[in-house]
């Protein structure tokens, strides 16, 4: 779990989170996600594994406004030979949902062109795979 502060940046002239910042929060969180698991993607990158988003859904279910505090959640899903699919959440600190997100990765090599994920990769990620 990762937690974001909405700075006024962030927001749209009512005070709400503009709907597309969601998206730099669920990359940060797949950033962390992945570190925590022992696979930084930095890392990942210079041995010339990456992971580009393919699809991403989110379902908003209320609001979160200037200085809140927000807890995303990833864990994830599905595992196949060159894909990843993420769940998301995101809370405020009281508990109250945000909004839910579903994540599809694909693993690419530096020409962009789709390749297997290493088996140690998904052997970091694949065992208890829910942030907390």
């Amino acid at each position: 779990m990762i937690e974001v502060k909405i700075y006024y940046h962030d927001t749209d002239c009512g005070g709400v989170v503009y709907y597309a910042n969601y998206l730099k929060y669920l990359e940060q969180a797949r950033t962390e996600f992945f570190a925590e698991k022992g696979a930084p993607v930095e890392e990942l990158a210079e041995s010339g594994v990456l992971f580009v988003v393919a699809r991403q859904e989110i379902d908003y279910k209320s609001p979160a406004f200037y200085a809140d505090i927000l807890q995303v959640y990833t864990g994830v899903s599905n595992i196949s030979a060159v894909k990843i699919e993420f769940e998301h959440e995101i809370k405020k600190k009281d508990g109250q949902l945000v909004c839910r997100a579903k994540t599809v990765t694909v693993c690419v090599g530096k020409d962009f062109k789709p390749k297997a994920i290493p088996e140690e990769v998904k052997k970091k990620i694949a065992g208890e795979n829910r942030q907390k």
